[in-house]
């Protein structure tokens, strides 16, 4: 291979040839060096190398039929089943000018066919036009690529998905999912229409709409008979439904790849503060006004008209006129006055909406968006529309493959290739195609030649009916070696007899499976901010421990932080999930291996142990070491403690009571401990939801 200028960046296009003829290269390269820029590689193998490494700043691929280790026919392949042939036009040249040789090229794809010898004149003319036509192409698609992918990008495909697994734990909220997405686009096409200082995008518009499907992922780690109560909620279990937008904006945040895509930082967004209200009553951070993002408080507005207009376990829908008029009388909350506006004034454009729309509605509603952008540029065909559609789906298989975190692979034998996920490239460190990889060293070291053999063999030696095989084995990775599984299915042609063509699967790294199953055990019993347990577990483990332990004297202590808020008022939310990670370290600290510690919610926490004597003594020592300064804040608290002695061995009762302590606690001036006494029996009653509306 060789390069006729330096490989920087230049205004003039660039030109592949690819032909083993040093000559014909170097005719070619006269003809054409003084306008383009010229690459030349010397056989197909080398020429799709080339192609892989500076893909679309190829303008254009001037190709030969007959080389050494890969033909044309085999770079035409290549590129077709990785769709370069779409971007990058070739024209190919060559003394084999049978009809048969010709046909099979046209039917790869390519441009023109020139047969030698050919008239320099002609070549040239040829030359410029493909390069100026695909250049005009190229410039008619940019003009709306952007609005075209993006809602493309955007399909349902990761509505029905969330809609499936949310609606696995609870049965309305599938349809939940598709109403938000409905609820969201009107209200935000509405308030761009209505106010020019909030006037959003198209692309904007339906990126915040895609993202509002990811507002109730948190709800994952929400216990099924907290989800679908029928009755109304506890303070407890209400408390409990709070954390799903803290556990879903973390599953997010916790995302090994793609933090800085718009996608995931407005779903991130929106998880964690479409509960939050424009006075600031809202929850978890208590952000009030524009703190909130319209992404959220536009949600927001959403999610409570679908939670009132629709039938839940534990409520009837609303008729429209009845929900709007309670929202607007803030009975559920106070949210942006612009937004409340936009829903008064939208009369029944959205219970119209919701009862009529459908997947197929949708769906048409996104191609009609998409069609009026197309006819404003008539020059796109209905081919180059297809073309972009393919992309599309190209580029949801390598955004899943990413995500999944595992190296998958396709094989095909003719041309002998391997094509790796780009993050299963990484990985290994390896390019993304492999030519002839039984004869890679660099492969070989890696697997071994038994193991490579091994897999080989049982998926030549499968059939179409049970295409599948799985091998586990040890591959060497960064000079560490590793037990990986891997699960391949052979492909097979429709020919009589079937022929193997290859094969695709996924390598896993074992250790990574158990790694990440532990961590979903972790996220169901751990608080995901301070480590500590969550309340849910806590209080199963405190419940075994008191049944299995009757004669045993126990304490349950609950404090939160005096004056958290101006943590978060005065240095920023970010400082206040310091403090409250420094506490749960500092309380860590304090307690003994046998007792229990927990986040109960916010800067709520628990600690249940067992004691001797009264228990002044160690509650006395736990308090003291809590309090003191995280840099300029002063740390102070406020505890309540109920004693099995006093209250019994019922959980909820010694919960109860331990609230009861720490409210005579806060209404004597805070900053101390308390043990609960009968006389602060009807001191507490259970506190209702912050919204009143009881939306979940």
């Amino acid at each position: 291979m060789s390069l006729n200028s330096n490989e920087k960046r230049s205004p003039r296009q660039t030109i592949l040839i690819a032909d083993d003829s040093e000559m014909n290269r170097s005719i070619l390269t006269d003809m054409l060096g003084d306008e383009y820029e010229i690459i030349e590689a010397e056989n197909g193998v080398e020429a799709v190398s080339i192609l892989q490494k500076y893909g679309n700043a190829i303008s254009l691929l001037l190709l030969d039929i007959v080389m050494p280790q890969m033909d044309g026919f085999g770079v035409l392949t290549v590129m077709n089943q990785h769709r370069w042939i779409e971007d990058i036009p070739v024209i190919v040249i060559s003394s084999e000018s049978a009809s048969t040789h010709v046909e099979r090229a046209y039917e790869l794809g390519v441009t023109e066919f020139i047969s030698r010898p050919f008239d320099a004149l002609i070549l040239h003319r040829r030359v410029v036009n493909t390069i100026l036509l695909y250049a005009k192409q190229k410039r008619l698609i940019d003009l709306v690529a952007d609005q075209i992918y993006e809602k493309e990008q955007q399909s349902g495909l990761m509505v029905d998905i969330l809609s499936h697994i949310v609606e696995f734990r609870n049965g309305e909220s599938g349809q939940h999912v598709l109403h938000i997405r409905t609820l969201t686009e009107l209200l935000l096409r509405y308030l761009s229409n209505k106010d020019e200082t909030c006037q959003l995008s198209r692309s904007e518009i339906a990126l915040i709409c895609t993202a509002s499907a990811l507002h109730d992922i948190g709800k994952i780690s929400i216990p099924g008979e907290i989800l679908n109560k029928p009755g109304r909620l506890t303070k407890e279990e209400f408390d409990t439904m709070k954390t799903h937008t803290l556990v879903g904006a973390e599953m997010l945040k916790a995302l090994p790849m793609h933090q800085e895509h718009p996608l995931v930082k407005t779903a991130y967004e929106i998880c964690r503060w479409h509960h939050e209200r424009y006075d600031g009553r809202g929850y978890p951070d208590g952000l009030k006004g524009d703190e909130i993002p319209i992404s959220a408080q536009v949600v927001a507005l959403a999610d409570v008209y679908d939670a009132l207009t629709s039938e839940r376990v534990y409520k009837k829908a609303f008729p429209h006129d009845v929900a709007v008029n309670m929202i607007l009388n803030g009975e559920c909350g106070q949210f942006n006055p612009l937004l409340m506006e936009c829903l008064k004034e939208m009369g029944g454009i959205l219970e119209e909406e919701l009862h009529s729309d459908s997947r197929a509605r949708t769906n048409q509603r996104q191609i009609q968006n998409i069609a009026e952008e197309m006819l404003r540029h008539e020059e796109l065909s209905a081919s180059e529309r297809t073309l972009q559609l393919l992309e599309h789906e190209r580029m949801k298989y390598s955004f899943f493959a990413d995500m999944s975190e595992e190296i998958q692979f396709e094989y095909t034998t003719n041309p002998s290739m391997v094509t790796l996920s780009s993050y299963g490239a990484k990985k290994l460190g390896l390019e993304e195609i492999l030519m002839e990889p039984h004869q890679d060293k660099r492969i070989q070291e890696m697997l071994g030649e038994g193991t490579l053999k091994t897999l080989s063999e049982q998926l030549r030696n499968t059939t179409p009916e049970n295409p599948q095989v799985k091998v586990d084995h040890e591959i060497l990775i960064n000079g560490e070696r590793r037990w990986m599984r891997t699960i391949g299915r052979a492909m097979w042609s429709a020919d009589e007899p079937p022929k193997y063509m290859g094969a695709i699967g996924k390598t896993t790294d074992i250790h990574d499976e158990r790694t990440r199953i532990d961590a979903l055990v972790q996220m169901a019993s751990h608080d995901s901010l301070t480590g500590l347990f969550n309340h849910n577990y806590a209080k199963q483990r405190i419940k075994d421990k008191l049944e299995k332990r009757p004669g045993a004297t126990f304490a349950l202590a609950i404090f939160d932080l005096d004056y958290f808020k101006q943590a978060n008022d005065n240095y920023g939310h970010m400082f206040g999930d310091k403090v409250l990670i420094h506490t749960a370290d500092q309380l860590r600290r304090s307690i003994r291996g046998e007792d229990i510690p927990a986040r109960v919610g916010g800067d709520e926490f628990l600690i249940f142990l067992e004691y001797k004597d009264e228990g002044e003594t160690a509650i006395r020592r736990i308090f003291n070491s809590l309090e003191g300064t995280y840099e300029d804040f002063q740390i102070s608290i406020s505890m309540g403690v109920a004693r099995t002695t006093i209250v019994g061995t019922d959980y909820d009762e010694l919960f109860h009571a331990a609230d009861q302590a720490l409210y005579a606690v806060k209404r004597a001036g805070r900053g101390e401990y308390a043990f609960y006494n009968n006389t602060m029996k009807e001191m507490l009653s259970v506190i209702s939801p912050i919204d009143g509306s009881e939306e979940r």
